[in-house]
């Protein structure tokens, strides 16, 4: 497949890190009207707001299930790459061969060199289809392991705070300080890999 038309690769799983701001209250605030929303919320006096966060691109080079779906995101790149070079390959030698024979005079005919040469381009625009369409389910596989991973992430974060109690938990790559006690990318990490380990021991 052409590099050009497919830059697709599973580094952008990573993308996923930019996380929502989890907000437990369900308000659905927009990431913009956190910081201002936070603010407005601290409580006066003594009390406080109980924070935690969570280094999300860490979480997704370490989770075992981002893994498996970046092996499995190669194991189809690599494929369809084989499929679409191969086809491309073929043609490319078959338009050699036509402008070989096309310059030694070896077709009888004009209307069979025409014949010939429109049969070429109709393989080469079928050959460009088949790069869109495998360039689209790689996208769309990426778009769905990366629902996937930030499904899971979210899930584990809202059972795990059924205990906790946090009033927010953010993500980590937006803080520039903090506490390292508030940091909890270890204890979700670890409850992420073992709420997978089912499925990873069918592998």
């Amino acid at each position: 497949m052409k590099s050009t038309s497919l830059i697709v690769g599973i580094v952008s799983l990573v993308a996923v890190a930019v996380l929502y701001i989890l907000h437990f209250t369900g308000s659905g605030e927009r990431a913009e009207e956190i910081n201002e929303t936070i603010m407005s919320k601290v409580p006066k006096g003594d009390g406080s707001l109980k924070i935690a966060y969570v280094k999300a691109d860490s979480v997704i080079l370490n989770y075992d299930l981002a893994q498996d779906l970046h092996d499995q995101f190669t194991k189809s790149q690599e494929a369809y790459n084989a499929e679409y070079g191969s086809k491309r390959q073929s043609f490319e030698k078959e338009a050699a061969a036509f402008q070989e024979k096309l310059q030694r005079g070896g077709f009888l005919t004009e209307q069979r060199a025409i014949q010939e040469r429109d049969r070429l381009l109709g393989r080469e625009q079928e050959i460009a289809k088949l790069d869109q369409e495998l360039s689209g389910k790689l996208a769309e596989m990426q778009q769905a392991n990366n629902k996937q991973i930030l499904d899971s992430l979210i899930n584990c974060l809202k059972e795990y705070n059924k205990n906790k109690n946090y009033d927010y938990i953010l993500n980590g790559a937006e803080v520039l300080i903090g506490d390292e006690a508030n940091n909890i990318t270890k204890e979700i990490l670890q409850a992420l890999n073992a709420r997978y380990l089912p499925a990873a021991g069918q592998r």
